[in-house]
């Protein structure tokens, strides 16, 4: 090997984990407020553009806030961009009840999505059937279609899926593009999380240079 040689990372896609310093009353208040939202609107958790969630003057959600905006600048900060950049952020519950899940999807018009984690459960039924089942998983998957084709064994790019079994206070943040689901939850307890996007307040210092 010379001098020379050179190993180029293209095309990356980063994901973000990380545990924000939260604690149980702050879960607990976090889940309580997101149940008496759930209990007065029978849509809330699939309507999720009716109302902006991160706008609530709640102190537990003021906090997931300001949690959550640190955890972008962080984003930013590991994506080398050395130039100011605005945003806001758009928020909604999930509460996930028994065999409740999420269908592959994105996050269009945004340009990072991810997920706070205020309830996971632990306890799944037990069932019959696939031994191989991670209820309340979440997955993400290769944003290049079919790359996986011609690898082989201990290539980097064999699996098109990327699966995460996130824990209380665990907060993700990937880009917005990315297709993912959320796995069944197979717990009599409740799922319950927040999720957001970051909508970018446009400015021409986003334009990239050719």
């Amino acid at each position: 090997m010379s001098d020379q040689t050179q190993f180029l990372s293209l095309w990356p896609t980063a994901i973000m984990r990380d545990h924000l310093p939260s604690d149980e009353a702050i879960n607990q208040a976090l889940t309580d407020e997101i149940m008496r939202l759930d209990n007065e609107r029978a849509d809330f958790t699939t309507d999720y553009l009716e109302d902006n969630l991160l706008t609530s003057a709640h102190p537990a959600l003021v906090w997931l806030r300001e949690c959550i905006n640190h955890a972008v600048i962080r984003y930013i900060q590991h994506s080398a961009i050395d130039y100011a950049v605005d945003w806001h952020l758009q928020g909604w519950a999930n509460v996930n009840r028994f065999g409740d899940y999420h269908n592959l999807h994105n996050h269009p018009h945004a340009w990072l999505s991810g997920t706070y984690y205020v309830s996971v459960p632990d306890m799944p039924v037990d069932l019959p059937g696939r031994a191989d089942r991670t209820p309340g998983a979440i997955s993400f998957f290769d944003p290049r279609p079919q790359a996986n084709m011609a690898a082989i064994k201990a290539d980097g790019q064999v699996d098109p899926e990327y699966r995460i079994q996130p824990q209380v206070g665990e907060i993700l943040v990937w880009p917005a593009f990315l297709h993912h689901l959320v796995h069944p939850n197979l717990s009599q307890d409740n799922r319950i999380s927040v999720s957001f996007n970051v909508v970018l307040r446009w400015s021409d210092n986003y334009l990239p240079e050719h």
